[in-house]
């Protein structure tokens, strides 16, 4: 059964915002009181944290769909809707997010660190917020924007200082476990190891983590064995420990070729070449090994590397190989800037930024008008409702929107759309929709709530009213 996942897909969506609601206050004496609807709630987000606690992607590996709550809508009485509830993630540390391009969105690194995957929608606003002087009662209200769905990898990369690299039996988990209280599975045979494992070691007043990657043989690279499943493991690392079996029972192979080997594999992987390299000669605890180890030991260190001799079975050489470690750990970590506090980065927008383009679109014949707020403005609007649609018209005449279309060269009955091309709203667009009041009337001006008329002026009315009809009779029905 698995027990370690370092890489899942997940598919997360974030809540949806409420709708506002449209509602009119009635109450004894008072039946038209104003508009009194209230606003949405927000939809909840997806939010990434870390927790060192876990070491493993298993959860999302069985769930990978995760869905946060929606806003409630608003109600009468100027009642809000309750805001939708986070989900917040656990996620281990060294977590690397990226979309499904590849591309990093973000490294999360460090306990309580956070990422929002997915941004919850607004609400909604009601009627009553969407009243002021000139429009008094609006018979509308804003919908809620939908919740940002997307899908999203993750990838763990283990935070270690040190990393253990070599054939399969050649003893890095033997070293683990002597070298920390990391207790590895160990056996006589190939690829004993099938997941990272990961240990503390105290040398002096030094801690540091050591970690080994399983499975590395020709071609792990190009995805041969397991190394490639776990090469990424090695990527955080200060330094690289090269374990060579001395005692290898295969006559085709010999220390200093698994050495070049695994080089070329690191080499074909990539962004490992700055990292200082040391070569530990394991099992000199059987006579032949040690033998070997006393053969090839001037041709490593003529190449320029730091060798030590170890055996974990019989516990030698290893507070040297302990200590030596440390040492380069301890200067890497000196050598690294350190952290800043989190700044705040302000990045204003141009003078001349309108916050909208418009394009003309020759494959679909389309003027296509492509921002934040259009778009946005777009969801909100509830298009079975004459008096929202108006609304919107205005909206995006406000905002140049209107100017840009002419200048574009667009004419009476030309399609627009707004949006991206496949979440658009189209329409044939006119001129007249500039003036969006004249289209639909004095738009957001109720007369039910306006001073009730004299006794005299509705009898007038009525009179008028009832002589037009009887003119219309007449004129239908001439015998």
């Amino acid at each position: 059964m698995t027990t370690f996942v370092d890489r899942v897909e997940l598919h997360v969506a974030a809540g949806n915002g409420g709708h506002g609601c449209a509602s009119v206050h009635r109450e004894k004496f008072k039946p038209l009181g104003g508009p009194d609807g209230g606003n949405g709630g927000r939809g909840g987000d997806v939010i990434l944290v870390v927790d060192q606690a876990i070491t493993t992607l298993l959860e999302y590996h069985h769930s990978p769909h995760r869905k946060a709550t929606n806003g409630q809508p608003g109600a009468g009485d100027n009642r809000s809707g309750k805001d939708g509830q986070d989900l917040v993630l656990t996620v281990p540390d060294g977590t690397v997010v990226l979309d499904r391009q590849g591309n990093v969105l973000a490294d999360l690194v460090g306990q309580g660190t956070t990422f929002v995957a997915g941004q919850g929608g607004r609400g909604g606003l009601g009627n009553a917020a969407l009243s002021s002087a000139r429009r008094k009662a609006p018979g509308f209200a804003l919908l809620g924007e939908p919740g940002e769905a997307r899908d999203i990898v993750l990838e763990l990369k283990t935070v270690a200082d040190v990393a253990l690299v070599g054939y399969p039996s050649a003893g890095k988990s033997s070293l683990i476990s002597v070298l920390s209280a990391a207790k590895p599975k160990i056996a006589d045979y190939p690829f004993t190891t099938l997941v990272p494992n990961l240990g503390v070691v105290t040398a002096g007043s030094t801690v540091y983590t050591i970690a080994d990657v399983p499975g590395l043989i020709p071609g792990a690279s190009q995805g041969r064995g397991l190394g490639l499943e776990f090469l990424r493991h090695v990527e955080r690392c200060s330094v690289l420990v090269h374990v060579l079996d001395t005692a290898t029972l295969e006559s085709d192979r010999d220390p200093v070729t698994d050495l070049d080997i695994i080089e070329e594999e690191l080499k074909q992987y990539g962004g490992l070449e700055d990292r200082p390299r040391i070569v530990v000669l394991n099992k000199i605890d059987i006579p032949d090994g040690q033998d070997l180890a006393d053969m090839i030991r001037p041709d490593l260190e003529e190449r320029g590397y730091q060798v030590y001799e170890a055996s974990a079975v019989a516990r030698t050489g290893l507070k040297e190989l302990s200590f030596a470690l440390a040492d380069i750990v301890a200067k890497a970590r000196a050598a690294k800037p350190k952290e800043e506090s989190t700044r705040i980065v302000l990045r204003p927008k141009a003078v001349d930024d309108a916050g909208f383009s418009v394009t003309y679109d020759e494959a679909e014949d389309v003027y296509r008008v492509r921002g934040e707020k259009p778009e946005r403005w777009v969801r909100q609007t509830d298009f079975n409702n004459d008096e929202a649609v108006g609304y919107l018209a205005d909206r995006l005449n406000r905002l140049g929107v209107e100017d840009a279309l002419m200048k574009a060269g667009a004419r009476a009955g030309d399609g627009v759309a707004i949006g991206s091309e496949d979440n658009a709203v189209v329409f044939d667009w006119e001129p007249t929709m500039m003036a969006g009041a004249e289209m639909l009337g004095r738009r957001g001006e109720d007369h039910r709530l306006e001073a009730p008329r004299p006794a005299a002026q509705r009898r007038r009315d009525r009179d008028a009213e009832r002589d037009d009809a009887q003119r219309e009779f007449d004129e239908f029905n001439p015998f």
